[in-house]
Order: C-alpha cells, then sequence, then structure tokens
C-alpha cells in the first residue's frame, strides 16, 4: 500500500512553534502595559482636548482680559521703559526716503539664470511699496486696522464661512484680517483707488501669506456691485470712513443697492465716523428714508483702540424686511 501524502510535523517543531508564540505573546502584553497613550475622557468629566482648545483659540478675535494682564505683566517683568520715546536705531538704519532712493539707484545686482518665464523679477513691485509708504496714508496708525477688524467682526459675531463686503477697502488696513480669518473668496472690496489696489495684489497679500485666500477686489465707483455675483447674501457691509467723501446722493444709491444683498434681520451694515448722508435730512425724514429702501437704524458705538490712545464712532444698520 502506499504511503499517504500529507504534511508531517515532528516533536521538537511542535514544542519550538508553541515556545516562539509565548514568547511573542509576553511581549505584546507587556508592550501594552507599558503603553504612555492617552487616556481617552468621557464628555461628562468636563476636560476638554486639545482639539478643542486650538478650535476655541482659532475662533477667538480680541484679546482677553487674561491677554492684556499678561502683556502688562512682561513689561513689568522685563523692566521695559521708553527713553525719550526713541527707539533704537538698527546697525544700518535707513529712512523711508533713504530705502526709496537705494532702490531706484540699485535695482539689483543678481543675473538670472534660468526659464525667464519664471522670472518673478519682471513682475515689478513698485519702491513705494516696498517701504511701505501706503501705510501712512490713512491718516492715523496702521495697527489700528487690527482695531477696527476686531470690533466689527466681534458685533456680528462673524464666523469664517461669512460673507463680508468692504466698500472703499484701500490697501487692506483692516481687510488683511478678515481675509485671514474668512475662508477663501468670502471676502469682497469695491475700490477706486488704482494705487490701493497695487498695494493690495502685489505687496500686502503676498508680504501676509494670503494669496491662497482669493480675496475678490474689484476696482469700480459710483457703487456699483454688479461684479460680486449672485447665490449668496452679506453678513457684514461696512464702509471705514468712507462715505465722509461721497456725495449724499451717492450713499443713498448704494445703501439702496446693498439691501438685498445683505442678510435679512441678521446681517448688518456699519460705517464709521458720521452718517451726515442720512442726519442731514433730520431725524423723522431720515428714518423714513431708511424705511422705504427697506433698513433699520440700530443705534450707534464708541470703539476705543488697544493698540493707541484713538476711539472711532459706528453707526449699525439691518435689513427690516424681506
Amino acid at each position: 500500500m502506499a504511503p499517504s501524502k500529507g504534511v508531517v510535523v515532528t516533536v521538537p517543531v511542535l514544542v519550538l512553534s508553541v515556545a516562539s508564540a509565548a514568547i511573542f505573546l509576553f511581549f505584546l502584553l507587556y508592550s501594552l502595559s507599558s503603553c504612555s497613550c492617552p487616556i481617552s475622557t468621557s464628555a461628562g468629566t468636563g476636560t476638554t482636548s486639545s482639539a478643542d482648545n486650538k478650535r476655541s483659540t482659532t475662533d477667538r478675535i480680541s484679546p482677553t482680559a487674561e491677554d492684556i494682564a499678561w502683556v502688562k505683566d512682561q513689561i513689568q517683568q522685563n523692566n521695559l521703559h521708553m527713553q525719550l520715546n526713541v527707539l533704537r536705531k538698527g546697525i544700518n538704519p535707513r529712512s523711508r526716503v533713504q530705502q526709496l532712493e537705494d532702490l531706484n539707484q540699485f535695482k539689483g545686482i543678481s543675473h538670472y539664470e534660468g526659464d525667464e518665464a519664471k522670472n518673478h523679477t519682471s513682475l515689478q513691485c513698485p519702491g513705494e511699496l516696498l517701504v511701505e509708504e501706503h501705510h501712512s496714508n490713512y491718516g492715523e496708525p496702521w495697527a489700528g486696522g487690527r482695531d477696527v477688524f476686531e470690533f466689527v467682526a466681534e458685533s456680528v459675531q462673524l464666523k469664517p464661512e461669512s460673507h463680508v463686503l468692504e466698500i472703499g477697502c484701500g490697501t487692506l488696513r483692516v481687510g488683511l484680517h478678515f481675509i485671514r480669518y474668512l475662508v477663501p473668496g468670502h471676502f469682497h472690496c469695491l475700490e477706486k483707488d488704482e494705487l490701493s489696489l497695487m498695494a493690495a495684489f502685489r505687496y500686502e497679500l503676498p508680504s501676509q501669506g494670503l494669496l491662497y485666500k482669493r480675496p475678490l477686489i474689484v476696482k469700480g465707483e459710483d457703487m456699483d456691485f454688479s461684479r460680486f455675483g449672485s447665490g449668496f447674501q452679506y453678513d457684514l457691509i461696512y464702509a471705514s470712513a468712507v462715505f465722509l467723501h461721497m456725495p449724499d446722493k451717492l450713499v443713498w444709491v448704494g445703501m439702496e443697492r446693498l439691501v438685498a444683498r445683505l442678510k435679512p434681520y441678521d446681517g448688518r451694515i456699519f460705517t464709521s465716523h458720521n452718517i451726515k448722508f442720512c442726519s442731514r435730512l433730520g431725524n423723522e425724514e431720515c428714518t423714513k428714508r431708511l424705511a422705504s429702501i427697506g433698513l433699520e437704524y440700530l443705534g450707534k458705538h464708541t470703539h476705543d483702540s488697544l493698540l493707541f490712545n484713538h476711539y472711532e464712532i459706528w453707526f449699525e444698520f439691518r435689513r427690516s424686511k424681506v
């Protein structure tokens, strides 16, 4: 009779196999017992995860009382004082005027070696922008833009997915902060000044790493908002010291055109300094005029600046009917 076919396992091999499995199991259990993995907690413990902390920090807009106290404490601990209000200059100090002279005289000593199509220097950036002369165009510190953003954004409980329109964003003194906070494409602006637009596109957005946010900034005047598209409504429309420089009639034209683009009841229009376009009509007539286009005046706000000795007056409106 022919021997049967099959797998034959000898006793020594079987013993070695069992011993190997036992050793592997021992090391596996040991590694699990000494694991330093984080222990999950239930929702009822009140413990916040790192993701929750990150989210709350991201959503925060203005500094807290603890933030301000920390800054004061750091200045005190380091015994910092301004001596005659003069900061120490650098090793090779240059004023903006001197920097601009150098840029115009010495246009670069390097020679580009590569595909000319990839040569970014062919897209010239005006020297005036490189020395940030446009930061002095506002009659007040450039840093005030952050103050305006914090006040207005918190007043409307702005969310990253909100839609915002600025009328006259200039060189993005305020707009940069909205662009950084909002999701891509949700910041819109109508601006008529070409130099301001060049500063926004050629200097501010690249220098702040915000080109990927793709803000819709349109050159135009006469309150023409036709290029901003449709299919959405703004959560916030604001104008910082812009209506002061426009004829009353044009301001009313713009307000009427914007009503349908503003979210009913929840959307807000904020304008700063004064509303003479309205108050010059008289209180009663102004209220009637607003009601006729579907707007309601909600009140006046005084905003104090954390960064410098300054405050602004803001006026708030909402859409009163669909």
